[in-house]
């Protein structure tokens, strides 16, 4: 893994599609917090999270992993409060899961009924 460009005191954004083991991020965010990042965060489309992922998650140099729901996140989000809980940091775990099922639903209505879905990218 190569490491372009400085991030000391800075904050880094890891953006993956989809996280299985969550190798690649941990070790992404160990490599740019020996490098001086202050705040390392995942943005990850598709949290698989299989085998001993959630406790990587936990024991690494993330400071925070977002993702969406397109995977069920009940059972993740519960093994990360209990590893939080088990270090005294109650209310600490690292997943914060955003919905994505209204504007999923809102995708197909509109292509069902032949409508454009750009207006579904568009922030205000």
């Amino acid at each position: 893994m190569l490491l372009v460009g400085a991030v000391a005191g800075r904050t880094a954004i890891l953006i993956d599609d989809l996280a299985d083991t969550s190798n690649t991020i941990t070790r992404a965010a160990k490599l740019l917090k020996k490098s001086g990042a202050a705040t390392v965060y995942a943005l990850v489309t598709h949290g698989v999270f299989s085998g001993d992922a959630v406790e990587r998650i936990w024991a690494s140099a993330l400071d925070r992993v977002v993702v969406t729901n397109s995977v069920p996140q009940e059972e993740h989000v519960r093994r990360m409060d209990e590893l939080a809980r088990a270090e005294g940091k109650a209310g600490e775990g690292k997943l914060e899961v955003l919905e994505v099922g209204g504007v999923f639903a809102e995708a197909i209505r509109r292509v069902h009924h032949g409508e454009s879905i750009s207006v579904l990218f568009q922030y205000d």
